[in-house]
């Protein structure tokens, strides 16, 4: 295997953006490459095997690439192109980079990050209903907001409406100060942190005062019916299935609906089914609705959350691999064991019955 050296220019001014805080993420590519970067001058060499050689090339273009876009380059950019280029997909980061939704109040660009979230704002584009599953940190509730806000701004609809079901996480809350709003406020406040980040508090004020933004629990919604509105139901897998019926009939003309949840992090009764849960079953097949399935490659949080998710996973997978019961099955000759027909079935009853068996301890119940 031949060793080669490649030379990539990097202009000073991105070149802390693309190297990271003293290097980290040159060093995270030669540890998962096995290539050896040295920079210097402006200019980056590569050295390894051609193959190696190429594929850190690529990843390091392509974040380069994003820098000169403008984009602040995170550890998960780098994580990703990693991924791709392990999957032979490395054109696609620039492509998904292209997709702007919309700016936040300071001017940020929001848009996707992975080839899951883009798949996911794509089906917001073109369905009517969009079921958004996938673990903390995919982006799930904070896209559909920014497309919710998107459609408002270019009147595509007349309102938003965000919802939640308000159950705790766990825990026992009691009785909250404060009015009716107060109490349900703590439930909606992840909402309510995407409009002020992405809106601005004074335009959320504003549009809340005339009703064309509205934050609501769950049961709010019965006996609605939402024409041009774009609509999100948050935390979804906290709904019953009554729940979930009830909100999907709310639907009215030109409205655009996304659902979003976690089947992971449930909050309801253990006895309880999941409203989520049902209606991914239940509608699968109806051509205008849309199921797209995020998963911890598609996690823009810290890159930490990443592998908590995915060491919670592993816990589960082996957790419920040792609750699957034995193939032991009792042998059908020798001993009675009581179950079933005949004999065996009229002792059992007896001993239930409270009755005595034939002919024994009659005294005792006289």
């Amino acid at each position: 295997m031949s060793i080669v050296e490649s030379i990539i220019d990097i202009p000073t001014e991105h070149e802390k953006n693309v190297c990271g805080p003293f290097d980290s993420y040159m060093k995270k590519i030669e540890r998962t490459l096995n290539v050896t970067m040295v920079s210097r001058d402006g200019e980056l060499k590569l050295i390894g095997p051609d193959s190696v050689v190429q594929k850190a090339k690529t990843v390091v273009n392509n974040l380069l690439e994003l820098s000169k876009r403008g984009n602040a380059i995170s550890e998960q950019n780098v994580d990703y192109a990693l991924s791709l280029a392990f999957e032979e997909k490395d054109d696609q980061l620039l492509e998904i980079d292209k997709d702007i939704i919309c700016r936040t109040i300071n001017g940020k660009p929001v848009k996707p990050k992975t080839i899951g979230q883009k798949e996911y704002v794509d089906a917001i584009r073109n369905k009517m209903i969009v079921f958004g599953i996938g673990p903390a940190g995919t982006g799930k509730t904070y896209l559909a907001m920014a497309m919710a806000i998107q459609a408002f701004k270019n009147n595509e609809v007349n309102r938003i409406i965000l919802t939640r079901p308000a159950i705790e996480a766990g825990e026992k809350l009691g009785f909250l100060p404060g009015d009716l709003q107060s109490k349900i406020d703590p439930y909606l406040r992840p909402l309510y942190d995407a409009l002020y980040q992405i809106m601005g508090a004074d335009s959320y004020l504003h549009n809340a005062e005339k009703g064309l933004i509205e934050v609501a629990p769950l049961a709010y919604m019965r006996g609605r019916t939402l024409d041009n509105a774009f609509i999100i139901l948050d935390e979804a897998q906290n709904t019953t299935p009554a729940q979930m019926k009830m909100f999907l009939t709310r639907i009215g003309f030109g409205s655009k609906v996304v659902v979003t949840g976690d089947m992971t992090q449930r909050d309801l009764p253990a006895d309880t089914q999941s409203g989520l849960e049902v209606a991914l079953k239940v509608l699968k097949d109806i051509e205008d609705i849309a199921l797209v399935h995020l998963s911890s490659l598609d996690i823009v949080r810290h890159p930490l959350v990443q592998k908590i998710v995915n060491a919670y996973d592993a816990y589960e997978a082996k957790l419920e691999k040792t609750k699957r019961p034995s193939d032991f099955r009792p042998p059908s000759g020798g001993r009675d064991t009581g179950r079933g027909t005949g004999r065996g079935a009229s002792r059992r009853d007896e001993r239930y019955s409270g009755r005595p068996p034939h002919g024994a301890g009659r005294e005792r119940y006289s």
